[in-house]
């Protein structure tokens, strides 16, 4: 709206329907210029009763209400009561300006064929109707302005959207510690996160509740692991810690060596030395260095300082490095307990760490791992605020590295975060022992394959050589010994055996055991061997046709010899008479034969 007279405009939102927001309504709250309008007569039921006005009376254009207008129908915006409440404001402010105004006619806010109706709040009462012998109001009387509408708290109630999204999306806490909110923690967290066939990692690194900036860094590039803990103030203290992580990534082996890694460490030392000489942060500046590099079953550690170590193996959480500290000394002197050096006035003393001497050395040594084990490198700022125990059942009870990592700075931000808090955990997933184990079986079933494989070949060989070489005597197709090369056997249907030489020997001519025999094979050492075989089967063939040429002849002889003898004592018997004895003697003869 804009006041042409005073030039001067402002919005109002009532809050209510454009149905409603009309002329009239906002008439309540600007009265319009007498002379401007001076010969318009008013219009509608609702006109203010005349009232006599002294002609000095200060005009309600000149009572500066309109800014208070506008304060207050922003207001409506925020709030439902605060609407309620500007609204009550706004029918006084009318009210003191119908009494200081000068009556004046307004612009009509309704034709003449539908004249306006009054409020329903407003509509006369029977009792107050004005009598019939009063005398009409004046036609330039003002018309009494009609009150805004009361806002209703149901009408204007917001929910807080925001609020409501921030709990959907809030997943709870596992740990038995409240989360630490944002107004506590001035937010400097780096985070690192990833896996190899062989490890799983997470890392993360806050500025802690307390300290103006962050002094540590961490070094992740797998498998190498490394924790800083910078000192020096600032300016000084995160720049060598930065110098060591960058010199032991540059230096560093590449096997789990900690003679080597002890000397990367080693190496950091003098670059931060180095570094101070040129200018390079500040003079006296150092930090603490806490590395590791896992090869498999393998782990070196090198460590300077009071960063720490912890290995998880089968739940039991092992410190395997020693604080380089004045508390640590006192520890290990029985002066104080661990718990003591916790909370002691001097556990900030450092007794070695980089960058002060150069002839500074490195803890270091080896460990055997295995899978399902968890390692834990931090700086002080989570071992000087969780206790181990707290540490140990955190790590056990934490499904992932990072999931780890965040629980551990967590806790040490809720106890307060008295330090910059840096975790590195890796999880050992596969420690190459079953990779190893399918390996060597793998190796040991193609050893397997391949002496099988050369035992057959050389059966096969040996069998061949066997069968080239063997030699027996059989029988051939027309039933006379032969000699054959090979064994007298079948593979596959395939004769192991061929003829190699054949003979005269009928089978028919040998005994019958010797026939039966080659009939089944009768080996023999060579082939000389199966010939004088041969030979001998002739010998005994040719001894045993001589033998029965002999025994032919004998008998023929014998009979000759017996028919000679019959014939003279025929001639006897005839000669004497007597026949009985040529009947005995052919008798005998025939038995002879």
């Amino acid at each position: 709206m804009i006041d042409e007279e005073n030039n001067f405009s402002f919005e109002a939102d009532t809050g209510l329907d454009d149905d409603a927001a009309t002329p009239a309504a906002h008439a309540a709250h600007m009265a319009p210029s007498p002379v401007e309008h001076a010969d318009v007569p008013t219009v509608g039921a609702h006109m203010a009763e005349p009232v006599d006005a002294p002609q000095d009376t200060v005009p309600a254009d000149d009572v500066d209400r309109t800014a208070v207008h506008a304060a207050a129908l922003d207001i409506l915006n925020e709030d439902a009561a605060t609407h309620a409440a500007a609204v009550d404001i706004l029918n006084e402010d009318i009210d003191l300006a119908e009494k200081d105004a000068v009556p004046a006619p307004v612009i009509p806010t309704a034709s003449a064929e539908a004249p306006a109706e009054p409020c329903p709040e407003q509509a006369p009462d029977a009792s107050d109707a004005a009598p019939d012998d009063e005398p009409a109001a004046p036609a330039h009387a003002a018309p009494k302005p009609r009150p805004l509408p009361t806002a209703s708290l149901d009408d204007t109630a917001e929910i807080d959207v925001e609020a409501v999204e921030a709990q959907l999306k809030d997943p709870g806490s596992t740990q038995s510690f409240a989360p630490i909110t944002e107004e506590r923690i001035d937010t400097d967290s780096t985070y690192d996160a990833g896996t190899t066939t062989t490890l799983m990692w997470g890392a993360r690194s806050d500025v802690g509740c307390v300290r103006s900036h962050n002094e540590d860094s961490y070094l992740v590039q797998s498998p190498l692991f490394c924790v800083c803990d910078g000192m020096g103030g600032h300016a000084a203290g995160e720049v060598a810690s930065s110098l060591a992580v960058e010199t032991i990534a540059k230096t560093a082996p590449n096997a789990a060596d900690p003679a080597l890694l002890a000397a990367s460490v080693e190496a950091a030392n003098a670059a931060i030395i180095e570094a101070a000489a040129n200018g390079l942060g500040k003079s006296g500046m150092g930090c603490t260095a806490t590395c590791a590099y896992i090869d498999g079953t393998t782990i070196a550690i090198a460590h300077v300082g009071d960063s720490r170590a912890y290995l998880l193996h089968e739940g039991t959480l092992i410190r395997v490095t020693r604080d380089h500290s004045y508390v640590e000394e006192l520890v290990d002197a029985g002066e104080i307990t661990a718990d003591e050096a916790r909370t002691h006035p001097n556990r900030s003393v450092i007794t070695r760490a980089l960058g002060s001497d150069p002839a500074m050395y490195a803890d270091h040594f080896q460990l055997n791992i295995e899978e399902g084990d968890r390692l834990i490198l931090c700086s002080d700022g989570l071992s000087s605020m969780v206790p181990d125990g707290d540490i140990e059942t955190i790590a056990a009870q934490s499904s992932t590295a990072q999931i780890c990592t965040d629980n551990l700075v967590d806790a040490a931000l809720a106890a307060g975060g008295g330090d910059n808090v840096t975790v590195v955990v890796v999880d050992v997933v596969d420690d190459g022992r079953i990779k190893t184990l399918i390996s060597k079986r793998r190796r040991n079933l193609i050893i397997a394959l391949v002496a099988l494989v050369a035992a057959l070949v050389l059966s096969g060989i040996v069998a061949a050589v066997s069968i080239t070489r063997s030699v027996f005597l059989g029988v051939n197709s027309d039933d006379t010994v032969a000699i054959y090369t090979g064994i007298h056997a079948d593979f596959l249907g395939i004769k192991l055996y061929h003829i190699e030489d054949t003979t005269s020997v009928k089978l028919s001519d040998l005994p019958d055991d010797t026939r039966n025999r080659l009939e089944e094979g009768i080996p023999q050492d060579n082939l000389e061997d199966a010939r004088n075989t041969i030979s001998e089967y002739r010998a005994q063939i040719d001894a045993t046709e001589t033998e029965q040429v002999l025994t032919a002849e004998t008998i023929r002889k014998s009979a000759d010899a017996n028919a000679g003898e019959t014939d003279s004592s025929g001639a006897d018997s005839s000669a004497t008479g007597t026949p009985t004895d040529t009947t005995d003697t052919t008798q005998t003869t025939k038995g002879g034969a």
